[in-house]
Formats: C-alpha cells, sequence, structure tokens
C-alpha cells in the first residue's frame, strides 16, 4: 500500500487538466473557463462543441495512458470532492451567465450601426453651426474646435495660437467651447434616441430625416415626444389599459366605428358610452399632442414674441400681510407687470423666477389672442379628412380642443417660459463673469503695510495688519465707536505709527459706515501725523466664509475666525487676485441673482474666468502659492501641490524647464503652463539642497547625462517673460538680429533697440524673416520690451482710496460727484459715490457720447449726477456724467 501510495502523485499528474489545475493553483472560475477553451464571448453552439471535444479528449488521455482509479485514488478525489463541485457549480454558473449575455441573432448589431453613427455625426455642419453663432471665418473656428478637442486650455489658445484662431478673444474662444459641448451633447443623444425609435421598431425616413437635421436638444425632445411611453397615470394611457386603442386608431384612419361594441361593465373607463367616448378622445389628443408637424406649427404660431408676460402679488403673500401688518416691498415693482416675451429683461425674468419660488409673485404667460383659433383650424384640416363620417369628425375635433387646453397650451408655456429662464440665466453668467474678472484684475497696492479692519458693533473692530508681502504682523480688537473711549482710538493710532502704515482697508459689511466715520475723524484731526494716512471700503463679501474654511485653518491655524476676515480685508486691498482666488466666485457678490444661477454652469464659467485672470496675470515660480498656482492654466489641484513640494525639497526654480522634472509633468502639462509661469528672480548657482542631492550620482553619469544636467539648472532670463518656451529659439534670433542680449530684457537700452529695428523694417517682414506668425512676433517684441516686473492689471482702475466721508444729508441734487463703480447688472451700475448707499445708474441715464464703447465694470472711477434721493426707501438716482 506504502509504495502504491508513493506512486499516486505521478498518476494524479496523469488526471485530466481541470482538475490537475483546480487541486493545484484553485483557478478561478473565469480562468478555468479560458482554460477549457469556454471564453465568454463564445456562443451557446460554440459552447457546445468544446464541450464535447473536451469529454473525447479526456476519454483518450485515460485510453492511451492506460490509467486505473485506485482506491487511494478515489480517496483523494473524495478528499477534494467538495471542492471540485464547488468550482464546477461555478463553472455552470458561469456558462449560463455567459450564455445569458451572449445577444440573440435578431437583436446583434446590424452591420449599418457604425454607419449610422457615422451619419448621426454633425461633420464639417458642426462648424458652420458655430460659426453663424460667433460670426468668424470657417478655419478659425475650425481650428479652434481641434485645438479644444485635444486639451488645449482657453488662456494658452487665446495667447499662443493666435495665427490659428484669427486673433479670437477669450469671450469668443470661450463661446465656441460652450456651443462645441451643446453640440457634442446633441450628437449622443441623438444616437441615443435613434437606437430607442428603431428598438421600437417604428423608425421611418421621416424621423430619421428630422433626427439628422436637428441642432438642439429641445429639438431631440420634441422629436421623441411621440414614442416616449407615457405616464401610467394619464388619462390616455388609463384609456389604453382599458382596451380603447383599437377604437383610435380606427377614428385616426376613418373606419367604421360603433363606441358600444367598447362598452363592458367589468372595466372601469368602459362601463358607459360615455366614459368610452373620452377614453377614445384621450388618446386622440395624446396623439395629437405628440405629433411633431401639429408641435411645430404651435411654435412657429408663438414665436413672434406676442406672448405676454404677467404677473401679480400672490393670494399667500396678501393674506400673510393681512395677518402681520407689514408690508414686503421686495418685488413691489412685480405686483402689476406686464410685458412681452420679445421685451422681457434678463434681470426681470429672475426676478419673476425668484419671486414666484418664494411664492411672493404669481406669474402667468398668456399667448396671443389669435393663437387658439389660427391652431384648432389648421388641426382641423390636417386631422379631419373630407370623407370623414360626422361621428368620427365631431370625436376629433373635441379631442383637438382638449389637445390644445390639456396637453399642448400647458406645455408650449412651460416650454416659452423655460427658454426665457434659460436666456437669462445664460446672460445672468455672463455679467458675473465680466464683474469677477474686473474685481479680479484691480490693481494691486504694492509695497504698503496694510491695516485691515472688520467693522462690528457689539463683537467690536476686529484688527489686523500685514506687511509689504502679506504676513501678519499684528492683530487686536478694538471697540472704535464709542466717540467717548478715547484709550481705543489711541490705541490704533499707535498701531499704525508703530507699524508706519498709510492705507487702512474697511470691510463693506455692518458697521462700515460708522468705522469709516470714525477713521475719517482721526484723519481730519491729524492724529496720525506724520503719516498721510488714506482709507479704502474692500469688499468684503465671502471673507467671513472664507475665515472658516479647510485653506483658512491651515493657513492661519492659531488666529480667530473674526480676525481672519480682517487679514482678508487687508490682503484683498494689497493684491485682490491673490486673495480673491480663495473664495468661492459665487460669495463674491458682483453680480445678478448669481445664488439662482445652475450650479455647474455658474461654476464652468466663473471657473474659466479665474483661469483667464490668474494666467494672464502670471505667477512667479517661486514664491506663488498653491491657491494661485492650482488656476494656472494646464495645471490641477494634484499638479500644484507637486509643484511647491519640488521647490521644498530642491529650493528654487531656476528655470521653468525644471518643471519637467517633476514627476507626472507631462509634456502637454509643460505647453499649457510654461507661458504662464515666470522665473522673476533666478539664482546662477544651485542651491545647496540641489547640490547636495546631485552630488552622489556625478561620478556614476556619463558626461551626456552630466551635460543635460546642468543644461538643465541654467538660468534663461526670457524665463522672465511671457514669451512661451517654444518661442525662444525665434526670440533668441531676433535678438541676435538687433544685436543685443537677453540679459538686456525690460531695460531701456532693449527698447531702444527694438524700436529703432522696427523702423528698418515693420512687425510683418521681421515674421518673415524668422518664419513665425504676426501674432507671435509681436508677443515676442511686447515680452522683451515690458519692464520686470509688468503686470497688466496696471491698465485697470486702482482702488478709490478717501480721506472724508459725506451722508446722504450732504448729497443735493443736480450736483456732480465722483465715485467708484461696485456692481453692473442688465439695468444698471451701482456706484460707491461715500455716502452709507450705492446709487444707482439705469441703463437710461449712460449717454453713449459719455460712455465712447467703453465697458463699465467693478472698480472703474466716475462721475455722476445726483437726479433724485429717496431717504424713506434708502434710494440714490444717478446720472453718469464722466469717464475718467
Amino acid at each position: 500500500m506504502a509504495k502504491t501510495v508513493k506512486k499516486e502523485p505521478r498518476k494524479r499528474d496523469m488526471s485530466p487538466i481541470v482538475d490537475k489545475q483546480v487541486k493545484r493553483k484553485k483557478l478561478s472560475p473565469k480562468v478555468i473557463l479560458h482554460k477549457i477553451g469556454l471564453d465568454e464571448d463564445d456562443n451557446e453552439e460554440t459552447s457546445g462543441i468544446k464541450k464535447k471535444e473536451i469529454k473525447s479528449e479526456k476519454q483518450d488521455m485515460k485510453r492511451s495512458k492506460g490509467v486505473k482509479r485506485s482506491k487511494d485514488e478515489d480517496l483523494l478525489q473524495l478528499e477534494g470532492c467538495s471542492e471540485t463541485k464547488r468550482i464546477k457549480s461555478e463553472i455552470k454558473k458561469e456558462r449560463k451567465t455567459v450564455q445569458k449575455n451572449i445577444p440573440d441573432k435578431d437583436v446583434k448589431k446590424s452591420s449599418n450601426d457604425d454607419e449610422v453613427d457615422g451619419m448621426l455625426k454633425l461633420g464639417d455642419q458642426l462648424y458652420e453651426i458655430i460659426v453663424s453663432q460667433v460670426n468668424e471665418p470657417f478655419w478659425a473656428v475650425s481650428n479652434t474646435v481641434k485645438l479644444l478637442e485635444t486639451d488645449h486650455t482657453v488662456p494658452f489658445i487665446a495667447r499662443y495660437r493666435k495665427e490659428q484662431t484669427n486673433n479670437m478673444e477669450v469671450k469668443q474662444i470661450r463661446e465656441v467651447q460652450f456651443l462645441l459641448g451643446e453640440l457634442r451633447m446633441v450628437e449622443t443623444k441623438a444616437k441615443s434616441i435613434h437606437k430607442q425609435i428603431e428598438k421600437q421598431g417604428k423608425m421611418s425616413k421621416d424621423v430619421e430625416r428630422s433626427i439628422l437635421q436637428a441642432r438642439s436638444l429641445d429639438d431631440l425632445d420634441h422629436i421623441y415626444a411621440p414614442f416616449k411611453t407615457g405616464s401610467k397615470s394619464s388619462f390616455a394611457e388609463r384609456a389604453k389599459k382599458a382596451g380603447l386603442e383599437p377604437a383610435a386608431t380606427r377614428a385616426l384612419n376613418n373606419a367604421q366605428l360603433n363606441l358600444h361594441e367598447f362598452l363592458n361593465n367589468s372595466i372601469e373607463g368602459c362601463n358607459t358610452i360615455e366614459k368610452v367616448k373620452q377614453g377614445v378622445q384621450h388618446i386622440l389628443a395624446d396623439v395629437i399632442a405628440k405629433d411633431k408637424y401639429t408641435m411645430d406649427y404651435i411654435r412657429q404660431l408663438t414665436s413672434n414674441g406676442r406672448t405676454l408676460v404677467t404677473s401679480e402679488k400672490s393670494k399667500s403673500s396678501k393674506k400673510e400681510e393681512k395677518e402681520t401688518n407689514k408690508i414686503n416691498r421686495q418685488f413691489e415693482t412685480y405686483f402689476n407687470f406686464k410685458v412681452l416675451v420679445r421685451d422681457v429683461k434678463p434681470h426681470q425674468i429672475l426676478a419673476l423666477n425668484r419671486g414666484d419660488a418664494l411664492k411672493e409673485l404669481t406669474v402667468k404667460l398668456e399667448l396671443s389672442a389669435n393663437v387658439e383659433p389660427s391652431f384648432k383650424q389648421w388641426c382641423q384640416r390636417h386631422w379631419i379628412r373630407r370623407e370623414t363620417r360626422p361621428d368620427v369628425h365631431d370625436l376629433i375635433k373635441l379631442a383637438i380642443d382638449d389637445a390644445f387646453k390639456r396637453l399642448i397650451h400647458p406645455l408650449i408655456i412651460r416650454q416659452i417660459r423655460s427658454e426665457l429662464t434659460r436666456s437669462a440665466e445664460k446672460a445672468s453668467i455672463d455679467v458675473f463673469s465680466q464683474n469677477l474678472k474686473r474685481l479680479l484684475l484691480t490693481p494691486p497696492v504694492r509695497g504698503k503695510v496694510i491695516i485691515g479692519l472688520d467693522p462690528g458693533f457689539k463683537n467690536g473692530c476686529k484688527v489686523a495688519i500685514i506687511s509689504e508681502t502679506g504676513s501678519i504682523l499684528h492683530t487686536d480688537v478694538l471697540y472704535l465707536l464709542n466717540k467717548y473711549d478715547t484709550k481705543q482710538r489711541k490705541k490704533l493710532v499707535e498701531m499704525v505709527t508703530h507699524f508706519r502704515s498709510d492705507m487702512v482697508a474697511i470691510g463693506n459689511g455692518t458697521a462700515c459706515r460708522e468705522t469709516e466715520k470714525t477713521i475719517s475723524e482721526l484723519i481730519s484731526t491729524r492724529a496720525f501725523s506724520p503719516l498721510n494716512v488714506m482709507y479704502c471700503i474692500v469688499n468684503e463679501d465671502g471673507a467671513s466664509i472664507y475665515s472658516v474654511s479647510e485653506e483658512a485653518e491651515r493657513e492661519m491655524p492659531d488666529l480667530d475666525p473674526n480676525v481672519r476676515s480682517a487679514v482678508s480685508i487687508a490682503r484683498r486691498l494689497q493684491d485682490p487676485l491673490v486673495e480673491l482666488v480663495k473664495n468661492n466666485p459665487k460669495n463674491i457678490g458682483v453680480g445678478m441673482y448669481q445664488h439662482d444661477m445652475p450650479e455647474k454652469l455658474m461654476k464652468t464659467a466663473l471657473d474659466g474666468v479665474i483661469e483667464e485672470c490668474v494666467s494672464f496675470v502670471g505667477i512667479d515660480l517661486n514664491v506663488c502659492n498653491e491657491s494661485m498656482l492650482r488656476r494656472i492654466a494646464g495645471l490641477t489641484t494634484a499638479r500644484a501641490k507637486k509643484i511647491i513640494e519640488f521647490r521644498e525639497q530642491n529650493g528654487r526654480f531656476i528655470n521653468r524647464e525644471q518643471l519637467l522634472q517633476i514627476k507626472g509633468f507631462g509634456k502637454k502639462s509643460y505647453e499649457q503652463c510654461a507661458g504662464f509661469v515666470r522665473i522673476s528672480d533666478p539664482i546662477n548657482s544651485v542651491s545647496n539642497k540641489q547640490e547636495t542631492k546631485k552630488a552622489p550620482s556625478e561620478n556614476k553619469g556619463s558626461k551626456k547625462t552630466k551635460q543635460k544636467k546642468d543644461k538643465s539648472l541654467e538660468v534663461n532670463p526670457l524665463d522672465k517673460t511671457w514669451i512661451h518656451p517654444e518661442s525662444y529659439t525665434s526670440a533668441t534670433a531676433f535678438l541676435n538680429m538687433i544685436g543685443e542680449d537677453a540679459e538686456s530684457i525690460g531695460l531701456a537700452q532693449m527698447r531702444d533697440k527694438i524700436n529703432k529695428a522696427l523702423k528698418t523694417k515693420d512687425i510683418q517682414t521681421l515674421a518673415e524673416d524668422l518664419d513665425v506668425g504676426l501674432p507671435t512676433m509681436q508677443l515676442i517684441i511686447d515680452g522683451l520690451k515690458q519692464p520686470l516686473g509688468y503686470d497688466i492689471r496696471a491698465e485697470y482702475e486702482k482702488p478709490l482710496f478717501k480721506v472724508g466721508i459725506m451722508s446722504m444729508d450732504d448729497l443735493k441734487c443736480g450736483c456732480v460727484y465722483p465715485g467708484r463703480i461696485t456692481n453692473v447688472t442688465h439695468f444698471g451700475c451701482f456706484v460707491d459715490i461715500g455716502v452709507q448707499k450705492h446709487g444707482l445708474i439705469h441703463t437710461s441715464r449712460m449717454p453713449n457720447h459719455v460712455l465712447k464703447g467703453r465697458e463699465l465694470g467693478p472698480g472703474v472711477k466716475v462721475e455722476v449726477r445726483v437726479l433724485g434721493i429717496e431717504k424713506e426707501r434708502q434710494r440714490i438716482q444717478l446720472q453718469l456724467e464722466k469717464l475718467p
């Protein structure tokens, strides 16, 4: 027996391959299926053939080797039989699953599926649609689309691909991007709808043609409406369930129809002739309401803008006012509102929507008086034949009336209002984006120690003093609003004189005007002498939310959230861009109903604006923080963190090319971001950290490796400019042409040499000589001429500093006052003229000869004439007089 047992492993080696692998490796069912030749994609027929082949193969093996089962082998087989059975049962289950997933011959993907997919793609029509919207040449739109679809960022395209886009501005490129996204969604939805209709077996040439001609998601919704399965609770579905659909079909086909045939006392809805008639009418109304041509006609009738938008005070609001004796004037303008759709403004639509949502207003849309009779006449011609019998004629006529009143009229009203809302939301986001851009590009206040004040009554005024670089020097809480408490005011004066700060940033929140008055009094009494102190009102919207955020916690862990707000206010004056990118743009408060906007649409638009502003201003790789880095085109939060880590581990960046040494930083990312990051103050020698890190590998590396490493650590003066590395060769050739060295970038001698060269040759000739495009040549020249540390924000309006204060009592109608725009909407601009409330310049009070085509935005200084003062309602009406 012992000898027999010793020989058993050899005999087990010759057992069937499945059993051997199961016992030795315990392979998964999927692997076993693969080993025995039953992959997931095998069909049922193939599966059966392979089973037979495996069975015969096992028998052949046993015959050829003459293997006989011994008792010991049987025992061993029994020992593993539970495991074997489990695996075999799993194999069977796997086979069943595979076979279930194999499509039947009838539902296999048809051979023309690829042809249909290709047919449903817009192709060149996509470019033509976008061209009609953005009014740009076909070639420029085509290039822009291709760049966007190959992951090129908007700032990169706008600055470094001007030759390919016909010098498109960022706004136009973003419009192309938005339209492209919509049209790609149309393509995807068209494929889905095509498949659904084909699956139902209802695809016709007309329907397919309609799908191919669809250019918007709304178009596709209209096409698919007749093929949607109705709600089970709808009247039409109930009637169909009751078995009345054949009666409706006969009526539409003008066939013999006897409604008494469908009477059935046991079925609800068929137990009386009136209910049968009503059920058939509901089915007919549903068919009419889902007919493409019928819906196209009603849209055509209502497309002239004659629909009336009306609103009035809601019943619940009237009841609440009666109970509380408090009048809510928030929506007073819309208590008796009537405007044609074609004349209604975006801000009015948003106000109506908000009032409706808050149940303060009852909003209605009234179709033009001629719509209903015109529609019914058309339907009778379309749906009722001349030879139609009188009873069927009356039935269809009733169905047309029912379809209009119950289905089509509410639907068309919803669609018009939805379209108005969508248009208003887009306009609102555009306004918010423009305001945000203006605010982010407010020029910084460099080289100043700034005192930030977050005003307050009960909890005092939070104070934060920051250095020229933004570091926190001192924080405190003062109670400045008690004019009899001179100690607190004296303490503030001591802070100002000790830190030599002549700039005060006051948050525009609660107690702002009272705090402003205190500072103004101290300035007028020369309490800060000999310092010439000035103050500026700073928009503090979002500062309190930021102060309790995780980012603020990491940045200022030892400070109270209230004091963090004061730090943020001071930094907003010192460098608005650096500070505001830390906040959620929706909380900054420059816009129109921004909190009512769709979250995704709003975030996409505002993130794009921030990316554009941060990228075009540019950052220094050696001093920038993570908040700014992650907003640069081509960078993400992960890449920003890796750049910070690289800087901490290896010391200061020496050139842009070092970015390629960071793990996970590819050529694409480098291409997109390189032109927007600078090395403003590079060092000529490698830092101690880098020397230490490189030393061990110096002896081992080849000469080529050493040269490559040394080259990557060379200072390149072009890294100080916004010239992209891809244009360095052309820039160097231009420098050789004018006989100047890159070390002179930004100096007067460089500008003189370039100006002299431009007198000899124009830019176009220089571009041809260097084999570059005209925009690239202009970019190279501007980059070489601009002073070091140039900031595009210098072109925008600086913050408004003041030394005194006025009140509404000091204002006089007809007088002209200087001010600063704080917000822009579709109906006008709000202006801070130094009093408690901001005045409004209505769009009708902005003469064209004053505007001269200039854009207004937050921070723009203006001179305005006071037209009216309403002290009770705290309103000031202004007229634009002058733009500096």
